[in-house]
């Protein structure tokens, strides 16, 4: 009869029969690694591969300690070691003891040199990167039509904002790969996407090598529009990566970038109605303060006051050149009286003291020279009867000037209009009053006319 067994019981079994083996214990495996992964534990889980096969393999943080070098990517390695089986899942691998280098695998020397090349050429330059479109209307992508990125990148897109997403389906392993991912690029270009996402799930470094691939960056240069690279998982790095606008992590990462939260947009928009709304208000309140300024300034009453002021200013100053032009014409026919009595004496004194020393003089001289003094003496009384007659007619003239000004201050003087029926009033002071504010009920004030001026009582008032 058929022995049954469980499941745990056939793992351990099969353990056992895998680490009792002798050929598969103690032996040396070469070849490539890839899909490295160290957790933070310190353990190193990969793969060993070569052209035909693959095996997983781990190596434990002690044996991983021990050696002098760090286990990387498409690094060719001859790992010392045993197969063993976990048994909860039943997968066996090879349990790595001690490992050394064998040389560097031929993709990675290519990876090296292809980088060195484009990185030389300035492809990988960031002042050559384009910023992301805020708000994109349309997303293009570029990946398999059937993996898990295009639905990845429609789920978070529909989650955050939607948005229109055209997919360009492209090979994105093996042959042809590269070729099929540059017309996916090229035909989101001219179907005039704002942005475009080109990517794939994780893989070894020969799954990935399409998007290292010199035409596939070359072809991400030279898009129209930005480029967003989600290409294997956050520890893969391609070439592609690089040259991209954008390096996301994982598709969901990509099309986070390619999109902004609905929710952060609301925000970002209530925040600039708020300081709008502020700077508004801030406005309305300087002008209502501006308009508060001016409606005082255009008050009709303080404007009849500045006017009532004006009137009372142009009062005292008339008042005042009244008084001035007066002392002038006083004091100019004071002096025009003086000047027309003072040539006469001065000059008739100054001509009898000629006189008399002319006749002292003339008693003196030789009688041969009396006809000529008595020439000089005739001479000399001329000379007292001339600027008589001179200072007369200036003085005359003169007079004649201030009759002429006299008259024109006449017809200025507000006692000139009088005479044509007006009158105007004083206070007790002789002040004009020219404004019903002027005046206080009961006061006293002084009626001028043309002919005199008479008292009067002011019994009562009334603003037209």
């Amino acid at each position: 009869m058929s022995e049954r067994v469980s499941v745990t019981e056939l793992n351990r079994r099969v353990k056992e029969l895998l680490t009792g083996t002798p050929y598969l214990n103690n032996i040396w495996v070469v070849g490539e690694i890839s899909n490295l992964t160290i957790q933070s534990s310190g353990h190193a889980y990969f793969s060993i591969k070569d052209a035909g096969a693959t095996v997983s393999a781990a190596m434990f943080r002690t044996a991983l300690s021990r050696i002098d070098f760090k286990p990387a990517v498409a690094m060719k390695v001859e790992a010392f070691g045993h197969v063993d089986l976990y048994p909860p899942t039943g997968r066996y691998q090879f349990i790595v003891e001690t490992m050394k280098r064998s040389g560097i695998g031929e993709l990675y020397q290519e990876y090296e040199r292809l980088k060195k090349k484009l990185e030389g050429e300035g492809l990988f330059e960031s002042s050559r990167k384009r910023p992301i479109p805020k708000y994109p209307k349309v997303i293009g992508v570029v990946t398999s039509p059937t993996g898990a990125v295009i639905h990845d990148i429609l789920t978070t897109t529909a989650r955050l904002n939607p948005v229109d997403i055209l997919l360009a389906p492209a090979k994105v392993q093996g042959d042809g790969a590269a070729d099929s991912i540059v017309k996916g690029i090229e035909t989101l270009n001219k179907a005039g996407v704002d942005v475009i996402i080109v990517g794939r799930g994780g893989g070894s470094i020969e799954d990935l090598w399409a998007f290292n691939e010199e035409k596939v960056v070359r072809a991400i240069v030279a898009s129209k529009v930005p480029v967003i690279s989600s290409v294997g998982h956050e520890t893969d790095f391609t070439l592609a990566d690089f040259a991209a606008d954008k390096r996301a992590p994982t598709p969901t990462g990509a099309a986070e970038m390619a999109v902004r939260d609905r929710s952060e947009i609301r925000r970002e928009i209530e925040d600039m109605f708020r300081r709008a709304g502020a700077a508004l208000m801030n406005t309305y309140g300087k002008m209502a303060h501006d308009f508060g300024i001016l409606d005082a300034k255009l008050d009709p009453s303080k404007a009849r006051d500045k006017v009532d002021m004006h009137e009372l200013e142009l009062d005292r100053l008339w008042a005042a050149a009244t008084a001035n032009i007066k002392d002038r014409i006083t004091g100019a026919d004071k002096r025009l009286s003086e000047l027309y009595n003072r040539p006469e004496s001065a000059l008739g004194n100054m001509v009898s003291t000629s006189k008399e020393r002319a006749n002292g003089l003339f008693s003196r001289i030789e009688p041969g020279m009396k006809d000529a003094l008595h020439r000089e003496r005739m001479r000399l009384e001329g000379i007292g009867t001339r600027p008589e007659s001179s200072v007369r007619k200036t003085v005359d003239s003169k007079l004649s000037s201030l009759a002429e000004q006299s008259a024109r201050l006449d017809s200025l003087s507000p006692y000139a209009v009088l005479s044509r029926g007006y009158s105007f009033i004083t206070d007790g002071s002789g002040n004009a009053i020219t404004s019903i504010e002027g005046i206080e009920v009961g006061s006293s004030v002084t009626v001028r006319m043309r002919d005199g001026k008479a008292e009067a009582k002011i019994t009562g008032k009334e603003r037209i």
